[in-house]
């Protein structure tokens, strides 16, 4: 199966409803909203960058996940105040965590394992 850019736009909008679930259910761990949100810009990279390949998109996402992460550790007022605000808190977070991270890690790790799983399915 082709992925169109279509099917990237799907895929966000299932994640980001998948990893707002997340920090809804108590028995969820933590982790996996974060793995989530590395999975949804993982699809947003894709989207963009439709004829790029899987590892570019890879790198592109744990740069940009790694980069939202580091930002945590500036107290500056602009971002403290863009925190406070509930959308922007879920994309720029709250504080800094080394284990969001690997979190990152693999949340990217596995987008990019279930799309080429489902490229290299049965051809027709």
């Amino acid at each position: 199966m082709k992925f169109k850019r279509a099917h990237y736009l799907i895929l966000m909008c299932i994640t980001v409803a998948l990893g707002l679930l997340s920090r809804k259910v108590a028995f969820i761990p933590l982790f996996i909203g974060d793995s989530l949100y590395a999975f949804m810009i993982y699809w947003v990279c894709r989207f963009i960058f439709f004829h790029r390949s899987f590892n570019f998109c890879y790198v592109t996402t744990l740069v940009f996940c790694f980069l939202i992460e580091f930002l945590q550790l500036v107290q500056h007022p602009l971002l403290i105040s863009a925190r406070s605000h509930p959308l922007l808190r879920l994309l720029f977070g709250q504080g800094f965590l080394w284990s969001d991270l690997l979190a990152y890690i693999a949340g990217a790790f596995f987008a990019v394992l279930l799309e080429r799983s489902v490229h290299s399915g049965p051809k027709k």
